[in-house]
């Protein structure tokens, strides 16, 4: 077949052909709808509807439709009530439909080919779970393909459909795992044009970092890292403390080759006393998701029912869902609640009693919102006894160190405080972190944790960091001013663009509907060596169209905006004659070309 069919977004182009190809098949051929004289069969959803077209060329072979949570609306809601069919209350639902293939091309690879293409369109832009309706002549097919009956069946005019629904990991699976010979025969066979990678990631969380492999993870090309603006990670903008490097410096080859203190009784040490804290109630690790899969993988089973902050951090998501297995819940943060934690909703999730683990990232990631200790000390106070809270203060010092909840954590036994140095004190690629619990809590998970958690230079590294507080307290301040200064110059690319302002060292900026992808603008960005964070894997609530950025210094700012600009610009549809509304939170500046 060679590489010639296309697999790409719909374009205005291509409606009419969608119309009239909806018209020959639903209508004359197979008595679904009533024809017409136009000869074209339009949907009520088409201003909503994503379409995604095989084709060779000028010649349109198939499409498929995708219709995402964030319309409000689904095609099933003409035919059952949402009492009926509950899944469709849920946000993070997409619906798939109309596969349509014209009667030359049906026993190609076009048809296959779409609704690979709708999985992984759907999993790029957050989405947890499928639902469709699938003809019962072609039950087989979607059954094969991992989607399962959910009892409903319904009726448009000659057809029979049967509901159909599946989680798009477990569809994902089936398609790498069942059918991995098939897809790559596939992969040969088109010229994959869409805004998401062809195949799937690793089977892990994904980071950001893609910017490392722009530098070369073999090492032999480091000088590209003064080439490269690595916005896509929230490492630090600057060094760490003179001390730190001074330590580091001293005796390179000792610190290389020497063993470290067992259990880092130095950091400890240090740790403690800076906090005030007990040892007894400090646990170390190399980084906080060395501590996260330690802690979880002693508490947790796939029995276990977790809550989650939707959105939030992604390594929280893969190790209970992925790793574990837990039956996980997401408490939806809302963008008209300018992404903060409503406190009277998540007392009444959480005083079910159904959960054994609640996870509150504190500030948020990817939000950037911060819950005062208040709030949350009030619902733990309220909670049930059985539930346990896991707080993540990797970013607090950029709000104040005493909104921390380690002294609560110290004492309560349902409450753990975890904490990286690596985004605070610029020691990200040292590794080193440690949680909070209290005694018995930490002591267990130290009988879990093998010896020399922590290496040399980190245990070094991070002890003289602690060590100079007004360093630090200095460059928390400093960066303040450069995510306004960033912020105002994101702000000012486009008048549709809106930029959300976090308490710590990043920001986000959502692109205007109807506009291009976020995927689209960080592969733009890309070819200026600029790295952003595509956010849209993350949560549906992002609708694909929010990317996250790195504070970074003044001139890598600069080179931040410059690059968005040159990739928005083209991507854009022509401008519109009135403003974007503003949510609370979020900076719009205009600007003039």
């Amino acid at each position: 077949m060679g590489h010639d069919l296309q697999l790409r977004a719909a374009t205005a182009e291509d409606l009419d052909w969608i119309h009239e190809l909806r018209h020959r098949v639903y209508a004359q051929e197979l008595g679904q709808h009533a024809p017409n004289a136009a000869g074209r069969l339009r949907d009520g959803l088409d201003g909503d509807n994503v379409y995604l077209v095989a084709a060779r060329d000028a010649d349109r072979v198939g499409f498929i439709s995708v219709t995402p949570p964030w319309t409000g609306r689904y095609a099933l809601d003409k035919y059952l009530t949402r009492d009926e069919l509950p899944l469709l209350t849920e946000d993070d639902v997409f619906e798939v439909r109309v596969l349509t293939v014209e009667p030359r091309h049906r026993t190609g690879a076009a048809a296959p080919l779409l609704m690979y293409a709708a999985l992984r369109w759907i999993a790029a832009r957050g989405g947890r779970r499928v639902v469709a309706m699938g003809r019962t002549d072609l039950l087989d097919m979607y059954l094969a393909a991992g989607l399962r009956p959910v009892g409903r069946t319904v009726r448009c005019g000659a057809l029979t459909f049967e509901v159909l629904t599946a989680d798009v990991s477990e569809l994902t699976r089936v398609t790498t795992d069942r059918y991995r010979t098939l897809v790559e025969r596939l992969r040969s066979a088109v010229d994959w044009r869409l805004d998401v990678p062809f195949a799937p990631g690793p089977d892990g969380c994904e980071h950001g970092g893609a910017s490392f492999t722009a530098i070369g993870t073999d090492f032999r090309s480091l000088h590209r890292r003064n080439e490269v603006v690595a916005a896509d990670v929230l490492d630090a903008w600057f060094p760490p403390a003179p001390g730190v490097r001074a330590a580091l410096a001293e005796d390179p080859g000792w610190a290389a080759r020497t063993s470290p203190p067992t259990g880092a009784e130095g950091l400890v040490a240090e740790i403690a006393a800076v906090r005030a804290l007990p040892a007894e109630t400090l646990v170390v690790g190399a980084g906080s998701s060395d501590l996260i899969f330690r802690a979880f993988g002693r508490w947790l089973t796939p029995e276990s029912r977790v809550l989650l902050m939707d959105p939030g951090y992604g390594e929280y998501a893969h190790v209970t869902e992925r790793v574990i297995g837990c039956r996980v819940d997401r408490f939806r943060l809302r963008r008209e609640d300018g992404w903060r934690i409503d406190p009277a909703r998540l007392s009444a999730a959480v005083g079910s009693g159904r959960y054994d683990l609640v996870v509150i990232v504190n500030p948020n990631n990817p939000t950037g919102r911060h819950a005062p200790a208040a709030d949350l000390r009030s619902l733990i106070a309220a909670a049930p006894a059985r539930t346990r809270w896991w707080i993540d203060e990797a970013y607090l010092g950029y709000v104040d160190p005493a909104e921390s909840l380690a002294g609560l954590a110290a004492t309560d036994p349902r409450v753990v405080v975890c904490t990286s140095l690596s985004k605070m004190y610029a020691l990200s690629g040292m590794r080193a972190a440690y949680l909070v619990a209290e005694p018995d809590t930490a002591a267990l998970l130290r009988r879990w944790t093998p010896p020399w958690p922590v290496s040399l230079p980190a245990q070094l590294a991070a002890v003289a960091a602690l060590r100079d507080p007004a360093y630090y307290s200095g460059c928390w301040l400093r960066t303040g001013t450069l995510r306004r200064r960033l912020a105002a110059g994101l702000a000012g690319s486009h008048e549709t663009v809106v930029v959300e302002e976090s308490v710590a060292n990043f920001l986000n900026v959502t692109l205007p509907a109807g506009g291009p992808s976020a995927a689209q603008v960080v592969a733009e960005c890309r070819r200026h060596d600029v790295y952003l964070r595509d956010l849209s894997p993350l949560s549906p609530l992002y609708q694909g169209r929010t990317l996250r950025v790195a504070v970074k210094d003044t001139a890598e700012n600069a080179r931040i905006v410059a690059a968005f600009r040159a990739a928005l610009h083209p991507l854009l549809p022509p401008r519109p004659a009135t403003r974007l509304s503003v949510p609370e939170g979020a900076t719009a500046t205009g600007y003039a070309r």
